[in-house]
C-alpha cells in the first residue's frame, strides 16, 4: 500500500528515506485485528450493522459489554489509522509532488475500493449473506450497477474511499502553496493546553455535526458524525510529520496525558450509562441530537481517541519497535486482510451458527477463526495473485 494508507512507513518529515518505523507497522496490523473483532461483535451483538448477523436474545450484562466494547473500539481504532495516514501523507507529497501523489492515491486506495465494490462485496452479498435476492448472480450484479446501489457498497473499504477523498483535498491544498506549520509538542504546559484544546475541538465539532444529521445518514458508508474525528486525526498526523511526533514525542508526555484522558473517560461513560438511558435500553440519545447525552458521548469519544493514541504510541514505540518473522508476516498481510476479511468472517460465522455458546464467547471465537482465515487468504491467495501489486 501507499505511504499514506495502510502500508509502508518509510517516509519521514524531511521527505528522505529512513529506516522503517516498525512500531507503526505493528500498530497497523493490531488495528486490523480490532477491525475483525468489531465485525465479529456486529455479528452477534444487538448493536452495529454488518452483512450477516446471527443474533440471539441477550441479557443486560451481555448487551452492556457489547455496547461499551464496540463504542470503545469505534472511538479510536480507525482514527489511529487516519493519524498514521496523515503522518505519512505530508512526506509523500513532499517527495512526489501533486500529480504523482494523486495518481498513487488512486492506485493504492481507489483500485482496491473498486475491486471490493464490484467483485468481493457482490460475491459476499449474493453467496454468503444472501442479501441480494434471487434471479442469478449476473442478473443481480447488473441490477446492482444499474440502480446505482454500488455507490453505497464500499463495505469496510469506506476507509480507503474516505482517505482517497481526503488525500485529494490535501493535495489540492498543498498545491496552492500551503505547507503545514511546525508544531512541536513536549512535556510542558503549552503542549498540554494544545492537547486539551484538540480534545475540546474534536468533541464540539462531532457534537455539532450530530445535532443536524440524522443517525441513518451515510456518506461513503460512514455516518457524517464520525467525520470530524477522522479529519482532525488526519490533520494532526500531517502536523505531527513536521514536528516528528512519532519518534520525538516524549514518552512521559504520552503516558501521563494518555492515562489522564482514559481515566477521565471512565466516570463519564459510567454517568452516560446510568443516567443516559443505557440501562433501560433507550439508546436514541447516544446517536446524536441536541442533548447532554450526545454531548457527553462526543466528549468521551474524544478522550478515548486521544488517550489511546498517546498510550499506543508510547507502548508500541518502547516495546514493539521490532519485528520477527511472525510480526513481519502479519504486517505484510495487514491490508490484504482488511480487503478480504468480510467473506472469510461471514463464512466462519455461518459454520459456527449451530455452536451453542453465548454471544460474547462466539464473538471471541469468530475473531480468532476469521483472523487466521483472513491472514491465510491474504498470504496464500491475494499476495500470490496479480493483486499483489495493490495489497
Amino acid at each position: 500500500m501507499a505511504d499514506l494508507s495502510l502500508g509502508t512507513t518509510a517516509a519521514t518529515a524531511n521527505a528522505s528515506r529512513a529506516p522503517r518505523l516498525l512500531f507503526i507497522d505493528n500498530i497497523r496490523w493490531s488495528m486490523i485485528i480490532l477491525v475483525l473483532s468489531m465485525h465479529a461483535c456486529d455479528t452477534y451483538s444487538p448493536f452495529g450493522n454488518w452483512y450477516y448477523v446471527d443474533r440471539q436474545k441477550t441479557d443486560l450484562g451481555t448487551a452492556l459489554f457489547f455496547g461499551i466494547y464496540q463504542s470503545f473500539l469505534q472511538a479510536f481504532f480507525m482514527a489511529a489509522l487516519f493519524f498514521v495516514a496523515g503522518y505519512f501523507a505530508a512526506a509523500a507529497y513532499d517527495r512526489k509532488g501533486f500529480a504523482p501523489f494523486v495518481r498513487d492515491c488512486f492506485l493504492r486506495l481507489g483500485v482496491p475500493t473498486l475491486l471490493f465494490m464490484f467483485v468481493i462485496g457482490p460475491l459476499t452479498q449474493y453467496f454468503l449473506s444472501w442479501t441480494w435476492g434471487s434471479g442469478g448472480f449476473g442478473h443481480q450484479w447488473f441490477k446492482h450497477i444499474r440502480d446505482g446501489e454500488w455507490l453505497s457498497e464500499t463495505g469496510p473499504m469506506w476507509f480507503c474511499a474516505a482517505l482517497l477523498l481526503f488525500s485529494i483535498v490535501y493535495g489540492l491544498i498543498r498545491r496552492s502553496g500551503w505547507n503545514e506549520p511546525l508544531v512541536s509538542l513536549g512535556d510542558d504546559r503549552a503542549s498540554r493546553l494544545r492537547l486539551a484544546g484538540f480534545v475540546i475541538v474534536m468533541a464540539a465539532s462531532t457534537f455539532l455535526v450530530r445535532i443536524g444529521i440524522d443517525e441513518g445518514a451515510s456518506v461513503l458508508n460512514v455516518h457524517p458524525g464520525d467525520f470530524p474525528q477522522y479529519v482532525l486525526m488526519l490533520a494532526a498526523g500531517s502536523l505531527g510529520c513536521r514536528g516528528n511526533w512519532m519518534s520525538g514525542l516524549p514518552e512521559r508526555f504520552c503516558i501521563r496525558l494518555g492515562t489522564v484522558a482514559l481515566v477521565g473517560s471512565v466516570p463519564l461513560i459510567a454517568v452516560l450509562i446510568l443516567f443516559g438511558g443505557g440501562l433501560q435500553g433507550e439508546t436514541q440519545q447516544y446517536s446524536g441530537g441536541f442533548n447532554w447525552v450526545s454531548a457527553g458521548k462526543c466528549l468521551w469519544e474524544a478522550l478515548v481517541c486521544v488517550g489511546m493514541g498517546l498510550l499506543m504510541l508510547a507502548v508500541y514505540r518502547h516495546h514493539f519497535d521490532w519485528q520477527g518473522p511472525v510480526s513481519k508476516w502479519l504486517s505484510d498481510n495487514a491490508f490484504g486482510v482488511y480487503l478480504i476479511h468480510p467473506p472469510v468472517l461471514i463464512a466462519a460465522a455461518i459454520l459456527l451458527h449451530t455452536l451453542a455458546w453465548n454471544a460474547i464467547a462466539k464473538a471471541l471465537l469468530l475473531t480468532v477463526v476469521a483472523a487466521i482465515g483472513s491472514f491465510a487468504a491474504s498470504a496464500f491467495v491475494l499476495r500470490r495473485s496479480p493483486l499483489r501489486a495493490i495489497v
